[in-house]
C-alpha cells in the first residue's frame, strides 16, 4: 500500500495542483518560491495535530474572497474559502481490511482509495455571527488620539487572523474514483460522502493509514557550542537513545557494567567526602535520632548520553593499526559540517523508521518521510551518494508496509542521479492573473511520451553537464563555446536587468538544439535559442529538397544557398533557402511544438549595414564570428587586435567584397575559443554585439521583466521588427 497522488486546493501558492508520488522516492524541484515547501507543509497542517493553520495558509486570492463575502447574497457553504487536501492510496490485498471505512461501496474493484480533508468553517452561520458581534464591540480612540489606530477586526480576514482555529476545523470525506476523471478530479456535481470532523475523532482514520515525518532544511548544525536552537550530534543521539530506551534496558551486560561503575564510584565518594562528613558530626549532626549523610552515585543512561557522553571522531590510526587502537580523537564540533549533516540525516531517518515500527496498536502501513534540501554542506559526490543510498539505510520492508520519501532540492547533482520518472517540477503559473500561484508538472508523463532516443539523449546531457535547467527562470540555448563565453559579458553591458533573473546557458550546438524543444515546452520555460544560419551551396534541385548533407559552406550571399543547421530545418520546414530565413519576420521566428506551444524564440543572423571606406551594403554573417566581424569591421581590422584572429593583412587596400571573402575564409579556420577570450580581454569596449543576439536578449528581457501597464504585454510572444 502506498500514496498514489495528492491534490491541494487553496493552500498558499497551490491554488489547485495534483502531485503524483513515486512508490519509493519522489524529487520536488523548481525555482525558489515555486511551491515545493508548501507541498510538504500541507501534510503537516492536515496530519499533525500539533501544527495549526493560519490565515496566511490560504492562497492570496482567498483573502479577497473573505472580505467580499456577503451573507445576504452568497452561499455560506460554497463561497467561504476552504482548503482541500485529497489523498489517493493504492491498496494491496494485505491492507484491504484497513480501508473498509474508505471504500465507496461493496462493488469496489481495486480502484484507488481516496480520502478528502477540508479545512472549513465549523458553522458558517455561527462564525459570521461572531464576526459581526466582534465588529459591534470595537472601541475607537478619542478624537485627540492617534488617528492611524484601527480597532480589530477591520474585515473578515482580520478577524480570522486571531480566531481561525476556533472557527475552522478539518472535515473528512470518502472519495469514489469512479466519480472522478482520469486525473482523479471529482466530476461536476459529485458530492463526496461525509464521515466526520477532527472534533468527532475522524482524524483517526488518517493516522491509522499513514505516518509522516519531516527532516527540515533548518537543521541548525554548527561548529560552535550549541546555543538556542543549535544542535549537535550528541544531543540528537541522546534523543535516539531515549526513544529506544526500553530495548536497551534489556541488555544485561550493559546494566551490569553500569552497576559496577556505580559501586566503584561510591567507594571513591566515601573516601573523598569522608573528612567533610566527619567534620559535620562535630556540629551535632546527625546526632542520635537523625538520618546519616552519604554521597552515592546514581547513573541514568539517558542523562549520561545527553549531558556527559559525547560523539568523538577518531583520527586515522598509523602503521596499519585499527581505528579503535588510536588515542587521537576530536570532539563533535571539530568535524566538518558536511559529514555532520550526513550523519545527522542518517540518524534521523533511522529514528523515524524505528518510531514507525514501534507505533502502539496497529502500525500504519504507509510511512512518508519528507526531506528538505539534503544537499546542505555536502559536496557533489556526497549528494549523489546520499540520493542513491538513502533507501539502503532502512531495513527491508515487511509485506504490506511501505516507506516513501519526498526530497525537495536545489541540487542538480541530486536531481540527475535519477531518470525523469521521480521528478516533479514546480513552477510559477504563467496564466494571466495567476501571479501568486504555482503548477506542478510530472516528468514521468514527458518520459513516457517522448521517443526513446531523444529521451536518453536528454537524460545523458542533463546528467553529464549538471545544468540547472529545472531551477532557472529562463534558458538560453547556444551553438558553442564562443556564445557561452560572450553572452554573460553582453548581458552585463547591455541588459543588466537580466542579471537579476536566473538564466541557464546550455551549449547544445545547432544539430541538437531542437531535441530540447518538447522538454522546454513541457516545462513551459521561456527559452531563447541562439543559432547560426550555416549556409551551404545547394546542389541542383537541392533548394526544394533541403538535403544539404554533402554540400560545402558558402557565404549567405550565394544565390539559392540553403542551411545545414538541423535545428533550423526542423523548426522551419517550409523555408527553403537562406534568403527565406533572412526575410522571415521577427514575429515569426519562434519554434512551434506540439499543440502550437511557442515558448522558444529563435535568433539567427540577419542582414545588417556594413560600411568599409566609401562602400556600404547589407550583409548577413554565416556564423557568430563572421557576423561579429562584419558588424565591427573597422574595429577588428586594426592591427592591434590581431590576436582576435579576424585581422586581414592589407585589408585597407581591399574592396568590401574582397574583405568579406577573406573574413569568410579566415573564420573557417579560426581558433574560436581564443577569439572569445580575446574579446573578453580587450580593453577597448566599443565593439558591438551582433544584432541578432541583441534582439534575442531584448525579447528575453521583455518576457522576464514586467513592463508598465501602459506598455506592451510582457506575456505576449509578439516580437516587433527592430529598427
Amino acid at each position: 500500500m502506498h500514496i498514489k497522488s495528492f491534490r491541494v486546493q487553496n493552500f498558499r501558492r497551490l491554488k489547485d495542483v495534483r502531485v503524483d508520488l513515486d512508490q519509493q522516492t519522489t524529487i520536488f524541484v523548481g525555482a525558489n518560491n515555486s511551491g515545493k515547501t508548501s507541498a510538504t507543509h500541507v501534510f503537516q497542517r492536515f496530519l499533525d495535530p500539533r501544527v495549526h493553520f493560519q490565515i496566511y495558509d490560504f492562497t492570496a486570492d482567498c483573502w479577497e474572497a473573505f472580505n467580499k463575502f456577503d451573507p445576504a447574497t452568497d452561499d455560506e457553504e460554497k463561497d467561504l474559502p476552504k482548503i482541500c487536501f485529497d489523498l489517493w492510496f493504492h491498496v494491496d490485498d494485505e491492507n484491504i481490511h484497513r480501508v473498509l471505512d474508505l471504500l465507496p461501496g461493496l462493488d469496489w474493484s481495486g480502484e484507488p482509495v481516496g480520502l478528502r480533508m477540508v479545512y472549513a468553517p465549523k458553522s458558517p452561520e455561527v462564525m459570521l455571527s461572531n464576526y459581526q458581534q466582534a465588529r459591534g464591540e470595537r472601541r475607537y480612540p478619542e478624537q485627540t488620539a492617534d488617528a492611524s489606530y484601527k480597532p480589530w477586526p477591520q474585515d473578515l480576514t482580520d478577524y480570522l487572523r486571531k480566531r481561525l482555529t476556533s472557527e475552522y476545523e478539518t472535515k473528512y470525506y470518502v472519495l469514489d474514483a469512479r466519480e472522478c476523471d482520469e486525473d482523479l478530479v471529482p466530476k461536476q456535481g459529485y458530492e463526496p460522502f461525509y464521515v466526520g470532523s477532527s472534533s468527532s475523532g475522524a482524524s483517526a482514520m488518517v493516522s491509522a493509514l499513514i505516518k509522516v515525518d519531516f527532516l527540515n532544511a533548518q537543521r541548525h548544525l554548527t561548529d560552535a557550542e550549541s546555543h538556542g536552537r543549535a544542535e549537535d550530534l550528541s544531543r540528537r543521539l541522546g534523543r535516539y537513545y531515549q526513544r529506544n530506551l526500553e530495548k536497551f534496558e534489556t541488555d544485561l551486560e550493559a546494566l551490569s557494567a553500569i552497576a559496577n561503575s556505580e559501586s566503584a564510584l561510591n567507594e571513591h565518594f566515601a573516601q573523598a567526602f569522608g573528612s567533610i562528613l566527619g567534620s559535620i558530626e562535630h556540629l551535632g549532626y546527625p546526632g542520635a535520632s537523625n538520618a546519616g549523610l552519604v554521597v552515592k552515585a546514581s547513573f541514568n543512561v539517558q542523562s549520561m548520553l545527553s549531558t556527559s557522553a559525547r560523539v568523538h571522531y577518531v583520527l586515522p590510526a598509523a602503521h596499519g593499526s585499527s581505528p579503535a587502537e588510536s588515542s587521537q580523537v576530536l570532539p563533535d564540533q571539530y568535524n566538518g559540517l558536511g559529514f555532520k549533516n550526513l550523519i545527522y540525516m542518517a540518524v534521523e531517518i533511522l529514528d523515524f523508521h524505528h518510531a514507525w515500527e514501534d507505533v502502539e496498536g496497529e502500525r500504519p502501513p504507509v510511512h512518508l518521510v519528507m526531506i528538505e534540501e539534503p544537499e546542505a554542506h555536502l559536496h557533489a559526490q556526497l549528494q549523489q551518494v546520499f540520493i542513491r543510498r538513502v533507501f539502503e539505510l532502512l531495513p527491508e520492508a515487511k509485506p504490506g508496509f511501505c516507506t516513501q520519501m519526498v526530497v525537495t532540492t536545489h541540487s542538480s547533482h541530486i536531481l540527475y542521479e535519477s531518470n525523469f520518472h521521480p521528478i516533479r517540477y514546480f513552477c510559477r503559473d504563467r496564466k494571466e492573473g495567476a501571479l501568486h500561484r504555482s503548477e506542478v508538472k510530472n516528468l514521468s508523463v514527458f518520459y513516457n511520451g517522448e521517443e526513446k532516443a531523444t529521451r536518453e539523449f536528454l537524460q545523458q546531457y542533463l546528467k553529464l553537464t549538471h545544468c540547472d535547467l529545472f531551477f532557472a527562470d529562463a534558458a538560453i540555448l547556444v551553438e558553442g563555446n564562443v556564445e557561452r563565453l560572450l553572452l554573460p559579458l553582453i548581458i552585463e553591458r547591455h541588459f543588466p536587468d537580466l542579471q537579476a533573473s536566473h538564466l541557464t546557458i546550455l551549449e547544445v550546438g545547432g544539430a541538437f538544439a531542437h531535441k530540447f524543444q518538447e522538454l522546454l515546452n513541457f516545462l513551459e520555460i521561456t527559452t531563447l535559442a541562439i543559432t547560426d544560419l550555416d549556409s551551404v551551396e545547394a546542389a541542383p534541385g537541392e533548394a526544394a529538397q533541403k538535403d544539404s548533407g554533402r554540400s560545402s559552406a558558402c557565404k549567405t550571399t550565394v544565390p539559392e544557398c540553403v542551411t545545414s543547421n538541423e535545428s533550423l530545418k526542423y523548426w522551419f520546414p517550409k523555408l527553403a533557402t537562406i534568403d527565406d530565413f533572412l526575410e522571415l519576420p521577427y514575429a515569426e521566428r519562434v519554434a512551434k511544438g506540439k499543440g502550437g506551444k511557442t515558448n522558444i524564440r529563435v535568433a539567427f543572423q540577419d542582414r545588417r549595414p556594413v560600411v568599409w571606406g566609401t562602400e556600404s551594403t547589407q550583409l548577413a554573417g554565416r556564423t557568430l564570428e563572421e557576423a561579429f566581424a562584419l558588424e565591427n569591421l573597422a574595429w577588428t581590422q586594426k592591427q592591434s587586435r590581431k590576436i582576435l584572429g579576424l585581422y586581414i593583412q592589407k585589408s585597407e587596400q581591399m574592396k568590401l567584397g574582397e574583405l568579406h571573402d577573406a573574413i569568410f575564409t579566415r573564420v573557417r579556420n579560426l581558433e574560436k575559443t581564443r577569439f572569445a577570450l580575446g574579446v573578453m580581454a580587450e580593453q577597448d569596449k566599443t565593439w558591438t554585439a551582433p544584432h541578432y543576439i541583441m534582439d534575442g536578449l531584448r525579447w528575453l528581457r521583455d518576457r522576464l521583466i514586467p513592463v508598465p501597464s501602459f506598455g506592451p504585454s510582457a506575456a505576449s510572444l509578439t516580437v516587433e521588427d527592430p529598427e
